[in-house]
């Protein structure tokens, strides 16, 4: 919730009566209110490139769309949207194109996220229905943890499950993963296995507690089919073959077997790990027929929990977001899309699935599809063969963006952009992993001339000859239009029914609480959790085990690259950081692209921490700066997803991940590509700080370090710098500056640049990459210091005497350096409760915690019992 201060700013807090955090927030959520500032805004709509009228600027939409439709059919035309949209927008895209365009081709960046987690849930239960609630983490026996950096990247509910933890020691947790993660951290068990091997692991679970008579014979028999089938393809699957196949000890996987025997409740959350590969849907599948082969489903603390990636990726799966998909989760039978008509009154509804993500943009590139409009997301970025995706947007004949921000790698190649409100701006509902539907209520007006994306959709449906059907005059219309779908002529048949819903007024959607669906007449307040009378949603009412043949990914190492390179998301930053770029502090703690590499892989190669490296496969390339860890794979690379071409030269790591997909969901394998790399050599490397407005070079390595009021680059280049006055003067202008300057020992170079007493430039160069106090190189432009030793201090990148640099950020909710956190252990906080009493860290999101508990176990010289 928005909280607004007395200089007309705002912070923002968690809503501590919200049942799914409970008023937690991770750092990207606290960060929020440093986002809302109009830097970088799209606030005006343009057409080729000019500023344009609201009306002008839908009459081209609509035309060209029209034109495009006219001559080659509804298939040649295409939406591509996102989990950041709001239920309200999503629906009238998706009534738009699939009730009124006639064509099912609108898809979502969704599908690189959960795609494969909706197929398992479909296959298993006859409905995308995720049966968990937040609240089975603190129920639950026994927490999996599988393909997820869960302390990372869900950090609210990693903080929920370890405060569970304290209250239950007895409660065990598992970590599947390949890589040593910060989810790690205290867990009973670490399984690194060979990477995409889960599905292995998962069938010697259902065979070996089967051998062990641990399956409820009658939840199978009663509510299940295909078990007979199911444990025939798992028998072959011995502990020793499970092991050998998932490079694991045998002791380690009879470990986790030997705990799933032993405890009651299990809980399996789930996540990018899972989902994004080649066989992501058999991989759920696997899972979920555990939980069903044991009776662990609709119980308080037990089930197979996906969890998403965006704020309202359920909610798109509400709509029918997904090309696959009909809204109130129907899908393309006869009986449904004849439903779905009759209830739209719509001229040509979709009869068949439309393209899905990766499929559109081929599509686009073949000139299949000629126009596409994007909304709210940023593919050029995100898609697997991103360069593939970059040029098929450069030769498309019509582009049109809707988004917030003005300069994005996508919006650059639009014809036409359109201005949409952001979060704080608009109004409307999310749903989350839980099924929770919440309300997302504006605190700010609207900016510029950006407008809802329900609008702006809603406005070109009118111009194209539908009117009457999109004629909504507020979200909470579309809303209850959205509740009276989803219970049409559904008699229990689809799990998604909010017809509890349908007959709000504007002021009971105004003030909607939180709630889990299904609403309705059964359940008027909601449900936590389905199945719990054992009743599933295909015809028969029996939840399916589906038999599962494990496969290894789709693309396997060569001599010619022989790593597997594994992508995700850190700590402090979100998707493509068109948003959370914005924000100082979270580029704190990660400052620019990194590769994750074990050292012994990085001996033989030359590389050590810190090395700029150059990473290849058949589809494109990268460079980032080598991170050596032993919690990383033999013969694996991690490398995460975040860098766009506004923050980095040469950092969009999916334009090396193939473009091979699950081919029962579409979801691209973004965790196992193969590749090389190798030492990327620079003759200098560089950091610059500048008052003012500045690109960086081209031809050089560069990333972008978002601070406060200063512009910041990383810099690295393979050309001789024989003058460097000359050098930036011709890039980075000193007309006016009186220069310090300090040449060093090895070509190093430093100056600071000076006009009337204030500091407006500070540049340290090296031969590899300068070890500088950028806090108080950041102090310096806000106060210049005045004596000799303080501007010495500067000049050579420290603190001034007799400060003490904060060092790498640990903790970003309130900017707590390592070295702080260092001299308080060596003070006596021996926990990381006593260093949040002291310095605040850890007391937040939690994020940190883990790598709090390293630096104790590093240096504290006592033991506090």
């Amino acid at each position: 919730m928005a909280i607004a201060e007395q200089n007309g700013t705002f912070s923002v807090a968690g809503d501590p009566n919200h049942p799914a955090n409970q008023g937690r927030l991770c750092v990207k959520g606290s960060a929020l209110a440093e986002t809302l500032d109009l830097d970088g805004r799209l606030l005006h709509p343009q057409l080729d490139g000019q500023n344009v009228g609201w009306s002008q600027a839908l009459d081209a939409v609509a035309e060209r769309f029209s034109r495009i439709i006219a001559q080659h059919g509804p298939q040649a035309v295409a939406f591509y949207a996102s989990g950041q949209l709001l239920t309200e927008d999503y629906y009238v895209a998706n009534k738009l194109m699939k009730g009124y365009i006639g064509a099912a081709n609108i898809d979502t960046n969704s599908r690189l996220c959960m795609a494969s987690a909706v197929v398992g849930y479909k296959r298993a239960f006859g409905g995308d229905a995720v049966p968990c609630s937040y609240q089975d983490i603190e129920l639950a026996d026994l927490v999996i943890l599988c393909g997820s950096n869960t302390a990372w990247a869900h950090p609210v509910a990693y903080q929920r499950l370890s405060a569970a933890r304290r209250r239950r020691p007895q409660m065990k947790v598992v970590v599947i993963d390949p890589r040593e993660t910060a989810t790690c951290d205290g867990a009973d068990l670490h399984l690194p296995l060979r990477p995409g091997s889960d599905a292995a692991l998962f069938n010697g679970a259902l065979h070996w507690l089967a051998q062990q008579q641990r399956l409820d014979q009658d939840f199978l028999q009663r509510h299940t089919l295909g078990a007979s089938a199911t444990l025939a393809a798992a028998a072959s699957w011995t502990p020793a073959r499970v092991a050998e196949f998932c490079g694991l000890p045998l002791n380690a996987v009879m470990a986790f077997y030997r705990l799933l025997a032993g405890t009651e409740n299990w809980l399996t959350l789930y996540s990018m790990g899972i989902n994004q590969s080649s066989s992501g849907a058999d991989k759920c599948n696997a899972i979920i027929n555990l939980h069903l082969a044991g009776g662990r489903i609709g119980k308080p603390g037990c089930g197979p929990f996906s969890i998403t990636g965006q704020p309202n990726a359920m909610g798109g799966r509400e709509v029918g977001g997904l090309a696959n998909q009909l809204a109130a989760h129907m899908g393309f039978s006869a009986a449904d899309t004849d439903r779905l008509q009759r209830f739209w009154r719509s001229p040509q509804m979709a009869r068949q699935p439309g393209l899905n993500a990766v499929a559109l943009f081929r599509a686009v590139a073949a000139g299949q599809v000629k126009a596409v409009w994007i909304m709210g997301t940023n593919p050029v970025v995100s898609l697997p063969d991103a360069d593939v995706v970059r040029q098929a947007l450069k030769d498309c004949p019509l582009v049109v963006v809707s988004d917030v921000m003005a300069a994005t790698d996508t919006a650059a190649l639009a014809h036409i952009r359109l201005p949409a409100l952001a979060w704080g701006e608009k109004e409307g509902s999310v749903s989350n992993s839980e099924r929770c539907i919440s309300r997302q209520r504006a605190f700010l007006p609207a900016p510029g001339e950006a407008k809802a994306d329900w609008w702006i959709i809603s406005q070109v449906a009118a111009r194209m000859g539908f009117a009457d059907a999109f004629a909504y005059q507020h979200p909470a219309d579309i809303f209850c239009e959205h509740a009276a779908l989803s219970g049409f002529e559904n008699h229990g048949s689809r799990a998604f029914d909010i017809s509890g819903l349908a007959a709000y007024s504007r002021q009971q959607w105004y003030q909607m609480p939180p709630m889990q669906w299904p609403i309705n007449r059964q359940h008027p307040q909601g449900c936590r959790r389905l199945f719990a009378d054992g009743r599933f949603l295909h015809a028969d009412g029996k939840a399916r085990l589906l038999p599962i043949t494990p496969r290894l990914p789709h693309s396997a190492p060569s001599a010619q690259y022989p790593l597997v390179l594994n992508t995700g998301r850190i700590r402090d930053q979100w998707h493509t950081m068109t948003r959370t770029g914005k924000a100082a502090r979270l580029m704190r703690h990660i400052s620019e692209p990194f590769c994750e590499i074990h050292p012994q892989d990085a001996v033989p190669l030359g590389i050590d921490d810190g090395h700029l490296v150059r990473l290849s496969s058949p589809h494109g390339w990268m460079i980032a700066r080598a991170q050596l860890s032993a919690g990383q794979r033999r013969g694996s690379l991690f490398v995460p997803m975040h860098w766009n071409a506004q923050f980095t030269a040469q950092g969009r790591v999916d334009s090396l991940i193939p473009p091979v997909v699950d081919a029962d969901s579409g979801q691209p394998e973004s965790k196992h590509a193969p590749v090389r790399v190798s030492r990327w050599h620079s003759r200098w490397q560089a950091e610059i700080f500048l008052r003012h407005a500045a690109a960086p070079p081209r031809g050089v390595y560069w990333s972008r370090v978002t601070q406060q009021s200063v512009n910041h680059f990383i810099m690295a280049g393979q050309q001789q710098i024989d003058d460097w006055p000359a050098w930036l003067q011709q890039h980075f202008g000193l007309d006016g500056l009186t220069l310090q300057i300090a040449e060093l020992a090895q070509r190093g170079f430093h100056a600071i640049g000076w006009r009337q007493g204030e500091v407006q430039l500070a540049f340290y160069s090296r031969r590899y990459a300068p070890t500088l106090d950028r806090s108080a190189i950041l102090a310096a432009f806000d106060h210049a210091p005045h004596t000799g030793p303080q501007r010495l201090a500067l000049l050579g990148g420290r603190s001034a005497p007799g400060q003490t640099a904060p060092g790498a950020t640990v903790c970003s909710c309130f900017g707590v350096g390592e070295n702080r956190i260092i001299a308080a252990i060596r003070q006596g906080c021996h926990s990381a409760a006593t260093l949040g009493e002291q310095l605040q860290c850890g007391t937040n999101c939690g994020s940190c915690l883990p790598e709090l508990k390293k630096l104790i176990q590093q240096h504290a010289t006592q033991r506090v019992a």
